[in-house]
């Protein structure tokens, strides 16, 4: 085992297992290091003396170059340390990228360390490159930063929640009392001017583990809650995101706005995405099971999922609701444990789910196709144009070598930011509004006062025609099918390889 640091004396073992005291010349961190990068001693320890001015990475010109497992220990406050310490094995010219991996012990606490890392790393990236997830390298996740925004919004929902009593193991008066932390104010309603979460977090460190454990637990959770719910509603800042895909195509580009001043311009595309399929066989799926505590399941349709535990959620009165995330062969589901058992999924033999995923997994196409909208150019002057409510910003790489940065538009706006661009007179495809109504709950208003949008008949996702009774026989002489649900009949066209063919003549239909 090699030892870069800055000890002039270590004891050791000799052979006979008498312990003796070895110095260390000033010679000894070159010669440790030499014999780590020529393959003589596989494991190097290094400490913040041994991680200036030296390199550690499987670099191409040294003997050993082997992939680097790189564990950081004590990470301490300093981010600029962390990154030096963690650039020692990430170095160009290098055979591949090592793996980061921070320790922390079970003492959720420790946590407090870590979110000092993943913070100012997380600003050193958007500084720098743009992007927040740059500075880490990768290694934290959004939860690891425990001093966000998210975290804000978590840390007053868990005051609210001792406040009014539904933090059960946790009442107020003897949070107040570990803390110091005062949440009452003298008129006796909740403080408006609540701790801060720096203050909330220090304190923490100063209790028993197992209240530590225990609040740490439910403050995690609700920030959890808050990143999911961020994420489902498409407002969570990532800063500039990287696309990736096996071929993006543009396949027009319309200029939509010309600067007076400067001449700049801001253009509309369209783009097509080919994407792989990234779909498991079921003997990892077997072997992911048992790596995380899966159970497989089948529903009465034949469809196989595996369930693993996951972060719970808190109902309003802050009882926990415990979850598990549903993987199928192309989507993940988080639900209720309590929906998932009322639900027709049924646990069953690692056979009778392997056979049940074989076969769901060979009738998936190896790659899906879709489009995706862009604004792209100068953006500031049409910012206000441009749907509010979603303003992520992404990067992708054409086939033909083009780089591209600008705003997607979402299924949602694609037709209001057309008219307000000044595109009324381009529709979708009708290849793009099946593909937009049953992946992304996309609603098209149609010629004549009619309705396009996704229905849940039997669990299953139609297309519907909404408002089309008036039409129903000569939509159904292009391929559409009536049902009575409920005693009022409905006009669907059929999900299948078709379905774009048959929307085309009712838009025909339509005019």
């Amino acid at each position: 085992m090699a030892e870069v640091t800055g000890r002039s004396k270590r004891v050791l073992k000799d052979d006979s297992g008498r312990l003796f005291v070895d110095s260390r010349g000033s010679g000894a961190n070159i010669a440790e290091t030499a014999a780590f990068m020529q393959g003589d001693k596989q494991i190097l320890i290094f400490s913040d003396a041994g991680g200036t001015g030296r390199s550690y990475h499987a670099d191409l010109n040294a003997m050993n170059r082997r992939r680097r497992s790189h564990y950081l220990l004590e990470a301490g406050w300093r981010a600029d340390n962390a990154i030096q310490g963690l650039g020692r094995s990430h170095r160009t010219n290098q055979a591949s990228a090592p793996v980061f991996r921070p320790v922390t012990i079970n003492v959720i606490g420790e946590r407090r360390f870590i979110s000092t890392i993943a913070r100012r790393l997380d600003s050193l990236g958007a500084l720098t490159r743009g992007q927040r997830q740059t500075g880490g390298n990768g290694i934290f996740e959004a939860k690891d930063n425990l001093e966000s925004n998210y975290a804000e919004h978590a840390l007053y929902e868990l005051f609210r929640q001792i406040y009014q009593g539904r933090f059960y193991e946790v009442p107020l008066g003897k949070f107040e009392q570990m803390t110091g932390l005062c949440l009452t104010s003298h008129e006796g309603g909740m403080k408006i001017d609540l701790p801060p979460l720096r203050q909330f977090l220090n304190r923490l460190l100063a209790l028993r583990i197992d209240m530590q454990n225990i609040i740490f637990e439910r403050f995690e959770l609700l920030l959890s809650q808050q990143i999911e719910a961020a994420i489902a509603a498409g407002v969570y800042e990532m800063g500039v995101e990287t696309l990736r895909a096996e071929r993006f195509t543009v396949l027009s580009q319309e200029a939509v706005y010309t600067h007076p001043a400067t001449g700049s311009v801001t253009n509309y595309l369209k783009i097509e995405r080919v994407q792989k399929n990234n779909i498991k066989t079921d003997i990892e799926m077997v072997e992911f099971a048992a790596k995380y505590q899966g159970q497989f399941m089948v529903n009465e349709k034949g469809r196989a999922a595996i369930t693993i535990p996951t972060h719970s959620l808190f109902d309003s009165e802050g009882g926990v609701v415990p979850r598990v995330l549903l993987i199928r062969p192309q989507k993940e589901t988080r639900l209720p444990v309590q929906d998932l058992e009322s639900s027709t999924w049924r646990q069953v033999s690692a056979d009778t789910f392997a056979a049940a995923w074989s076969i769901e997994v060979d009738a998936l196409p190896k790659f899906t196709t879709d489009s995706l909208h862009l604004v792209t150019g100068i953006l500031l002057p049409i910012w206000k144009i441009l749907p509010q409510h979603n303003s992520r910003v992404f990067r992708l790489q054409t086939s033909d070598g083009q780089k591209i940065l600008g705003r997607v538009v979402n299924a949602h706006d694609i037709q209001t930011v057309r008219e307000q661009l000044g595109l009324r007179n381009q529709l979708l495809s009708p290849e793009e509004l099946v593909k937009l109504v049953l992946n992304e709950k996309y609603t098209q208003q149609l010629p004549g006062g009619i309705t396009l949008r996704r229905s849940f008949v039997a669990n299953e996702p139609r297309i519907e025609l909404v408002n089309a009774i008036s039409l129903a026989e000569r939509l159904l002489a292009v391929g559409c099918f009536t049902e009575i649900i409920n005693w009022q009949k409905r006009v669907f066209i059929p999900v299948s390889d078709k379905a774009p063919a048959i929307l085309a003549a009712v838009i025909e239909i339509l005019g």
